[in-house]
């Protein structure tokens, strides 16, 4: 297939560059001039020249592909202006998707999140139960302006599924594996620990995936999923309390891991101190309240619809961290 990507030199997206080009697929990638082009080292891709609401640019480059995946996304957790993300997430989505059907694109694959989905809540026993794509959700459950711009995006992709554009969306949760050259702030968690960096931790949970299985989640979605539907990229044993993770990286690398549980309350004081630092200096704060007010919650997903509907691989989270340590060892990210 002849397929066109957006976001190729983001993580997930490239990622899925490699994948598709080693399953023999020809690849043209939507780049913008000054992207770090890292991700996509050794990978055979056209490139071209371009952003999401480039719309001449859309439709010279979707010309005569097959599948178009659209995974990419301006992901801030703080900004002095949040306007430019919308643009980018939500009037790009638009774009993207339309210019893909009037190029007849017999799929459009669109990268959501996990945050579009319904947040797990503990019940009068304790038990937290992981969420699935039909658990109940809006917007006004979307605690910052990422989430709500992502959500709006979805919304877009739905609509335009609604009006006979071929879509499929997925959702994938939180991936780890190599090409993390940002990196994303999972990523930066484990960066953090190999530099002995990370000296306390916060009660939440994420849902860890490889990213490898997520690359290949959005082809089958390609191949097989239904149109108009969520699918969550996902592990279904993936659902780990960053406790547990830390455990997993010391038994890893065998570093000690942090032991001193940050108390939310603190987090926040501290989350609002840096956030008005970076109002008077413009930089983005290292801790932003965006992120603690995301970490008070175990980010916990049922991933079983798309293992059932689409066969997505279940490589274990344990291989998907000690790939990532052995990448950002490789590639200079370590001092020592």
């Amino acid at each position: 297939m002849r397929c066109f990507v957006t976001g190729a030199s983001g993580f997930v997206g490239a990622n899925l560059a490699r994948e598709l080009v080693a399953r023999g697929h020809f690849v043209k990638a939507l780049l913008r001039p000054g992207s770090d082009r890292r991700g996509l080292k050794g990978v055979d891709v056209e490139e071209v020249a371009g952003d999401v609401n480039d719309r001449a640019a859309l439709a010279a480059g979707l010309k005569g592909c097959d599948w178009c995946f659209h995974v990419a996304a301006s992901y801030h957790l703080w900004l002095r202006d949040y306007a430019p993300m919308y643009r980018s997430n939500v009037d790009g989505t638009r774009a993207v998707i339309e210019e893909a059907h009037k190029a007849g694109c017999s799929r459009i694959v669109y990268t959501s999140t996990v945050g579009c989905i319904g947040l797990p809540h503990v019940d009068a026993t304790g038990h937290l139960s992981p969420t699935h794509e039909e658990t109940p959700v809006s917007e006004a459950q979307m605690s910052n302006h990422y989430k709500r711009s992502k959500w709006r995006a979805e919304v877009v992709a739905r609509e335009c599924a609604a009006a006979g554009a071929p879509v499929v969306i997925v959702n994938p949760s939180a991936p780890i594996g190599p090409c993390d050259v940002k990196p994303t702030p999972t990523g930066q968690v484990i960066v953090d620990f190999l530099n002995r960096a990370l000296p306390a931790y916060m009660d939440t949970g994420l849902n860890y995936v490889h990213v490898r299985d997520v690359a290949v989640g959005h082809i089958l979605a390609a191949e097989r999923g239904r149109l108009g539907e969520r699918y969550i990229l996902g592990h279904a044993e993936g659902n780990w309390l960053m406790k547990e993770a830390l455990a997993v990286l010391a038994e890893l690398t065998g570093l000690p891991a942090p032991t001193w549980q940050v108390p939310y309350g603190l987090a926040w004081f501290g989350a609002w101190l840096n956030e008005g630092m970076s109002r008077v200096t413009g930089k983005a704060p290292k801790a932003p309240m965006a992120g603690v007010r995301m970490a008070r919650y175990k980010m916990f997903f049922d991933p079983s619809k798309a293992i059932r509907e689409l066969g997505l691989p279940q490589t274990s989270p344990r291989q998907a961290f000690s790939d990532a340590v052995d990448w950002f060892r490789a590639n200079g990210y370590c001092r020592t």
